[in-house]
């Protein structure tokens, strides 16, 4: 009967949880080398807040993605109005220039 540990090569158990805790082997070995035993308090809770974090990142960057169209839209309304706008200027413009040139034949005759 083998009486013998598991090796790193070979575990007894690939269960982190039923493996011993890595210890120093020899005391010269320098503190805090290996994992320390104990969780540090708020380790947990924050990584769930990475986690949520994490799982809400596509919905921050589709927030994102939106609001950017939106502003592209609101541009695109803008220069659409400016356009509008001189189109109908230099129509006006025109119609000024008949006036006048009207104007001009009704007072030379």
């Amino acid at each position: 009967m083998n009486t013998t540990l598991g090796t790193i090569d070979r575990p007894l158990t690939h269960d982190p949880k039923k493996q011993a805790p890595m210890k120093p082997s020899t005391p010269s070995e320098p503190a805090g080398s290996a994992i320390p035993d104990f969780t540090t308090p708020g380790a947990t809770e924050s990584r769930q807040n990475r986690t949520r974090e994490m799982q809400l990142i596509p919905e921050a960057l589709a927030r994102a993605h939106m609001h950017e169209r939106l502003q592209e839209a609101e541009r695109e309304r803008q220069v659409t109005r400016l356009l509008a706008a001189r189109r109908m200027q230099r129509r006006a413009e025109r119609a000024s220039m008949r006036a006048r040139r009207a104007l001009a034949m009704a007072v030379m005759q």
